[in-house]
């Protein structure tokens, strides 16, 4: 199956990533990157910083996720470096920002200046309308070649990673592979986000039963899990000891003491990961602040503290979190799977379709609430 390529470098087979660990993509600095005769990072984000305030000193961000408050850590950060800057980090569902924003740009009324989004599929489309504005943040030249497109209208900012999740109580008994899950002690104490919902969860259930066939859906079906709107809530939901374990979702991928739940990377069955992306509208009403955001956010700096939290790192000049390999070195996770599997959406949704017919529509509001069409404008 014909794939499109757009800035990506896509390695698939029967839709899920090579079983060889990814080449790690070169990153050679680009044409009109930033100059190189600049002292510092730094002093390039405070240049960057001036032109923002002389411009008004506002920034609306629209950031993919399922919980108005997980955007907040990046938002502080931003802050603690910027403090005279009036940001609105709008959280909502990637499927519905991308709606939103297609629905501002045909109206003429955009509010969004940046948008950071899992709907990979969606940047491609917006450049070949002419709806970003093209720009190379400060330390572009460092960012993975197969995360960002090689004109500047989009890059990755971060990796995500959705593995496994279980309460530390399970101690070497959690489940870690796929058919961990399977066990009959697991039976009623599993809890998943709807994959019908979420495109990159629904992937992390496409390479299971690529993998395992249908028949290991079925069975996991027959454990009778529980399914939540949202990623958030199904971690919340072992957290707080409701549940065992889950597979399919983000945590804090270094563990301290006293946390109640452990992430674990399968060293056999598949898991995803992907580069969050984000971009600059061209109709952008802050855009002197969103190349700020653009170029603090892939910053050495606050990459490497993103390392340190809970994420991989999208420059190759930052090392990944301790205990853990480049994320380009996984065999069974390939970063850029997940973009060619949303690129082909017809493919997609007769995934989605079959997923449904076993664990039916998705129940719930969305978790971040309805949020109109303007979400994030200034008065």
């Amino acid at each position: 199956m014909a794939l499109p390529r757009f800035g990506w470098v896509l390695l698939v087979v029967a839709g899920c990533a090579s079983a060889s660990p990814a080449t790690e993509p070169t990153s050679e600095p680009l044409e009109n990157s930033p100059s190189a005769d600049l002292e510092s990072e730094d002093q390039q984000l405070q240049q960057l910083y001036a032109e923002a305030l002389a411009e008004g000193g506002e920034l609306t961000v629209y950031a993919g996720g399922d919980k108005p408050t997980q955007q907040d850590r990046t938002k502080d950060a931003f802050l603690a470096q910027f403090p005279r800057i009036r940001i609105n980090d709008v959280v909502d569902l990637s499927k519905v920002h991308d709606a939103r924003v297609d629905n501002q740009i045909a109206e003429h009324h955009v509010v969004a200046d940046v948008v950071q989004l899992q709907t990979f599929d969606d940047f491609p489309r917006w450049k070949r309308q002419g709806a970003l504005l093209a720009y190379k943040p400060v330390g572009w030249s460092k960012v993975f070649e197969a995360v960002k497109d090689r004109d500047g209208y989009y890059t990755g900012v971060w990796f995500h990673a959705f593995a496994t999740l279980a309460a530390t109580s399970l101690g070497n008994d959690a489940p870690v592979e796929a058919g961990d899950f399977l066990k009959p002690e697991f039976k009623d104490k599993l809890v998943f986000t709807y994959p019908n919902d979420d495109d990159a969860v629904l992937f992390y259930f496409k390479q299971l039963t690529d993998q395992y066939g249908l028949d290991y859906l079925k069975k996991l079906i027959a454990q009778n899990p529980k399914f939540v709107r949202g990623t958030q809530d199904a971690g919340d939901l072992v957290r707080n000891g409701t549940y065992a374990a889950a597979f399919g979702l983000g945590g804090a991928i270094i563990f301290r003491p006293g946390q109640t739940a452990k992430f674990s990377l399968p060293k056999n069955s598949p898991w995803v990961t992907w580069a969050q992306t984000a971009a600059i509208l061209k109709d952008a009403p802050h855009p002197a602040a969103a190349k700020l955001y653009m170029s603090w956010v892939i910053s050495h700096a606050n990459q490497q503290n993103l390392v340190r939290l809970s994420a991989w790192s999208t420059r190759s000049d930052v090392a990944p979190p301790d205990g853990y390999e480049s994320i380009w070195n996984y065999g069974n996770s390939d970063p850029r799977a997940l973009p060619a599997f949303m690129s082909d959406r017809a493919s997609l949704d007769r995934y989605k379709a079959l997923i449904t017919l076993y664990i039916g529509d998705p129940k719930g509001n969305n978790p971040n609430g309805d949020l109109g069409l303007y979400p994030g404008a200034f008065d």
